[in-house]
């Protein structure tokens, strides 16, 4: 059973991994379908140093998981309702935001 503190600990880490637009691009990039880290380099016009201490911290918070791909290294979400939550939590905003104005 998850205490306050653990769901607390959750959030937190979601938040972290939310904190940064790069690591926001990486996430709905991988939303889309699973990648090698050059093709998200790539895409994202980043280096791959860079992209590899994002990815990183998207490990740490457990929002991304490596696959071993013969000598290569796949990332993919975690888990599947990741790519969920993320797209109703950026609805939900664009909604708030349009209720505004």
């Amino acid at each position: 059973m998850l205490t306050i503190a653990s769901d607390i600990e959750v959030l937190a880490r979601f938040g972290r991994a939310l904190a940064d637009p790069i690591r926001c691009r990486i996430l709905l990039a991988l939303c889309q379908a699973p990648a090698h880290s050059v093709e998200l380099a790539d895409a994202l016009g980043i280096s791959r140093t860079r992209l590899s201490n994002h990815l990183a911290c998207l490990r740490d918070c457990g929002l991304v998981v490596t696959v071993p791909v013969g000598r290569r290294t796949r990332y993919e979400l975690a888990d599947e309702r990741l790519g969920h939550a993320l797209d109703d939590l950026r609805t939900a905003v664009v909604a708030v935001e349009a209720d505004r104005a």
